[in-house]
């Protein structure tokens, strides 16, 4: 770790801080004490599921990579000789962008090479290569108080946690808004929703990548999130609500889902708007224990969605994702992990289908930097022979070795690499992948005439029968991706419109002035069920 020292956590921390405190040096030597692990050869499958093609790896912005054009190079070079097909190349860093076309402040970084687009040039090159670059951008995750960003306008000057009732920072019950050094925006307030949105889908309309990659889009972890006043106040209105719900209460929970669910739906609406084969892709959690396969509502009991108010499951039955790739960070060999990590990826295949009968795509991202190259290895192998596609985390540091600095990591991607491209390893023969993202056909619109335009019922109507419903966003955004084509109505708090669903790519409607702005009154519930409890020894370290 000291060859990392100065660099902050990244945006793909998955560590559990409301857990006591697990000694790092011992975590690392349990995973570093892992056997070789035999790695069984990739048979073909039998009918290739979407996504199983998959060959990617995670590119980050806080270490060399990325971040000269000599850099750009050798990492595209080391991508060949891997054999992967698709870099996720981290564009977004923490509201501020490795790129000079976005809505967003350039990363100030002293690395950088002046007057350089990198996610102008690692498409091109990548490209040229025949290898996919999906934009990667940690949304909600946006400051970091070790290394903050200097631009003037970074949204930390405007919105930060000491700018009073504009800071758009997601907060605890008692007005703290850190999360270890970072601090996240609050997907329930609507200005900083619709920030958020900008950031990302200007990537889709500056640059020719093949899709964006959705990062913290969720909340922190420790499920007591979304107490800022303005939050609060909001959630009152749209619900009818009184007082300050606990952590625990089901309502407030599921509102705060439907925040992040929105912003899901934002994201993708205009995206498939603007470039209908785009592939829209988030890393997903996965934490602890899986569901068995098909149980969808032994899901709804995860710290996934009880705690992070992250419902991936929906998004890809939605259509609202295209491409899951899990966050599946397990060490082999450490408790119960090498189950989970099998369980997780037999429990998203199994869910995998849309409403509309096509399949969301699915890969298994893992964790290089906490285990050995074998393990990898033998973790990327069953990850296509589970049908889903493999994405390793990360081109930094891609073995355990190198995370631990005891080896560079040009000797950690050799060593990663004779493992991967064994006989029978899942990249031992090269493979393109050349999938077409799910078709998506749908719609979308906005209502307008009302001062809470959040949480009101849309629905869907074709021959006198309801298809589809939903809920508008804060900003009064609303939509559907899985239509068939064809002419439908949508009504909306008494107002109603008619239009026609293409074969392919998303209609935009006029805005709609409500007549009877009132959103939708939540049930009270029953406090929602713990999630399963977690051992010290399921702490795993952050990324570097």
């Amino acid at each position: 770790m000291q060859a990392c020292a100065s660099l902050p956590p990244d945006p793909m921390s998955i560590s559990f801080r409301r857990l006591a405190l697990f000694s790092l040096s011992l975590t690392l030597g349990a995973a570093q004490a892992q056997g070789p692990a035999p790695v069984a050869a990739v048979p073909p499958p039998a009918v290739a599921a979407p996504g199983s093609a998959l060959r990617g790896l995670w590119v980050d912005a806080f270490g060399p990579g990325l971040k000269t054009r000599a850099q750009v190079r050798q990492t595209v070079d080391d991508a060949v000789k891997l054999g992967v097909n698709t870099l996720f190349v981290q564009a977004i860093r923490r509201g501020d962008c490795l790129c000079l076309k976005s809505t967003l402040p350039v990363v100030t970084d002293a690395d950088l090479e002046k007057n350089f687009d990198p996610l102008a040039l690692v498409t091109e090159l990548a490209h040229a290569r025949g290898i996919k670059v999906i934009a990667w951008a940690s949304v909600t995750g946006i400051s970091n108080t070790a290394a903050p960003n200097s631009n003037p306008r970074h949204v930390t000057r405007a919105h930060g946690p000491q700018s009073g009732k504009a800071s758009w920072m997601a907060r605890r019950p008692d007005n703290s808004w850190l999360e270890g050094r970072d601090g996240w925006l609050d997907a329930g307030i609507p200005e900083a929703a619709e920030y958020m949105a900008a950031g990302v889908v200007s990537l889709v309309r500056n640059y020719p990548v093949d899709g964006v990659q959705l990062d913290r889009i969720r909340y922190p972890d420790g499920g007591v999130w979304g107490y800022d006043p303005k939050v609060l106040a909001r959630y009152r209105a749209e619900t009818g609500a009184k007082g300050v719900p606990a952590g625990n209460d089901a309502r407030w929970q599921q509102w705060k889902r439907d925040q992040i669910t929105g912003l899901v739906r934002r994201i993708a609406l205009e995206v498939k708007t603007l470039k209908p084969d785009a592939w829209v892709s988030a890393a997903t959690i996965t934490y602890v224990r899986p569901p068995a396969p098909g149980d969808r509502a032994g899901f709804r009991r995860t710290r996934t969605y009880l705690e992070v108010m992250q419902d991936w499951l929906g998004w890809m039955n939605e259509g609202l994702i295209d491409l899951n790739v899990l966050m599946n960070y397990k060490r082999d060999g450490v408790n119960d992990q090498t189950a989970w990590f099998d369980g997780w990826n037999a429990f998203a295949h199994s869910v995998r289908s849309r409403q509309d009968g096509q399949g969301a795509a699915v890969a298994s991202g893992t964790a290089m930097y906490l285990n050995t190259p074998e393990v990898t290895a033998s973790q990327a192998a069953r990850s296509v022979r589970a049908g889903l596609g493999w994405v390793g985390y990360s081109y930094r540091t891609p073995t355990l070795n190198v995370f631990n600095a005891r080896e560079s990591g040009a000797q950690g991607l050799t060593a990663v690499r004779e493992a991967l491209t064994a006989p029978g390893a899942a990249l031992a023969t090269p493979v393109r992948w050349t999938d077409t993202a799910p078709t998506s056909r749908g719609l979308m619109g906005r209502i307008t005439g009302t001062a809470v335009p959040g949480h009101h019922q849309v629905t869907v109507w074709q021959g006198g029968r309801q298809i589809a419903q939903s809920l508008t966003d804060g900003n009064g955004y609303y939509g559907f991706l899985t239509l068939e084509p064809g002419r439908y109505e949508v009504r909306v708090s008494g107002q109603r419109w008619v239009d026609t669903v293409p074969a392919r790519g998303i209609v935009r409607l006029p805005d709609l002035l409500v007549r009877l702005p009132k959103p939708v009154a939540m049930p009270v519930q029953a406090p929602a069920p713990l999630p399963d409890p977690v051992r010290e020894t399921d702490k795993l370290p952050a990324p570097p």
